[in-house]
């Protein structure tokens, strides 16, 4: 069992914005060796860039104020990083914990916004959002609800419309639209039928950059044209569904990489499965993730990194493929 709490504590670390340290009074000791696994956890956190709140507990039972300050200094020379006394059972200091945690979260931590700084009120958006096989029947895909939602908060005009009313809503804004967003699939279509001026990105391209680094997945994109016959790819999705016909991850994708290099070998992982292995990948191609958090897909992207294996997106590789990369990336000035 203690294996698996720690190989499970470790998958956590993979979408952990921010760790909080906790030293008990009662069980410290002035031993370092005593703090091995302590240090070894916070030496993984530092190595992932997540900040990390020391915290000493159960002040309540130190024998004076100066053996309180004493084992904090010794604690924060010890770890190389700030603590914080409390005790939880007497609910003493808690606000210095809070304000700790505050000044240690991440700036991006609480940023919703997907399209807001690329928009200005009033911004008339074409959103083509065709009806996905795998979403539930009468229902948007979450990406496509939580950029609708966006615009909304950031009092833009969207008007909603599935492929086939397309034509109908470009005439509706005499062709002039200060943004469309479509679903990567129809990216191709779409392309052809707006002018060249019209702004115009992808609802996956979008969550590559609130989830991720979509410079990053530029340049993962740009290794494409350059496969070989027996090259392997990694397809990663963030959810598990049943796989349908038509599925973009295990039929479309595929179909289109081959267009490019028919003999190349595709593996797809879903869900939380993401292998170790990934030298023997060429390519990683990972979802929008949008039932990942941003720590999530940057683990994914730190791993690719240290391993030097190219990553991109859906999005970013369709538009790739399809010779429109530049074009649906200028909105966001990368």
């Amino acid at each position: 069992m203690g294996a698996l709490r720690i190989q499970r504590t470790k998958e956590i670390i993979n979408k952990t914005d921010l760790a909080i340290l906790v030293i008990s009074l009662e069980e410290f000791s002035h031993d370092y060796k005593d703090f091995a696994l302590e240090l070894e956890w916070c030496k993984s956190l530092k190595s992932k860039s997540i900040p990390v709140v020391g915290v000493l507990n159960k002040i309540d039972l130190a024998a004076s104020k100066e053996d309180i300050i004493e084992k904090l200094s010794l604690l924060e020379d010890i770890f190389q990083i700030q603590f914080v006394s409390i005790s939880a059972e007497e609910k003493l200091n808690l606000k210095a914990l809070k304000s700790s945690i505050i000044k240690l979260t991440p700036e991006n931590f609480n940023s919703s916004n997907l399209v807001g700084d690329i928009i200005k009120s009033g911004s008339k958006v074409l959103l083509v959002a065709p009806q996905d096989i795998q979403a539930p029947k009468g229902r948007l895909i979450l990406p496509q609800v939580q950029v609708l939602r966006d615009l909304l908060d950031n009092k833009a005009i969207p008007v909603t419309v599935t492929l086939d009313n397309l034509d109908m809503a470009l005439e509706l804004l005499n062709y002039k639209p200060d943004l469309v967003i479509t679903d990567s699939q129809v990216f191709k279509i779409v392309h052809s039928k707006i002018n060249e001026e019209t702004p115009l990105t992808s609802f996956s391209i979008i969550m590559a950059r609130s989830k991720g680094d979509l410079a990053e997945f530029v340049r993962g994109a740009k290794t494409i044209r350059s496969l070989k016959a027996g090259d392997k790819i990694l397809i990663a999705e963030a959810c598990t569904h049943h796989q349908l016909k038509g599925d973009i991850a295990r039929e479309k994708l595929p179909t289109l990489l081959k267009s490019i290099e028919e003999n190349i070998i595709v593996d797809n992982y879903s869900g939380k499965d993401f292998p170790e292995n990934l030298n023997q990948y060429k390519l990683v191609i990972q979802c929008g993730s949008c039932m990942f958090n941003r720590a999530e897909v940057m683990s994914r992207i730190e791993s690719c990194k240290e391993k030097g294996v190219p990553i991109t997106n859906f999005g970013v590789a369709i538009a790739e493929i399809n010779g429109i990369l530049d074009r649906v990336i200028k909105p966001f000035h990368i």
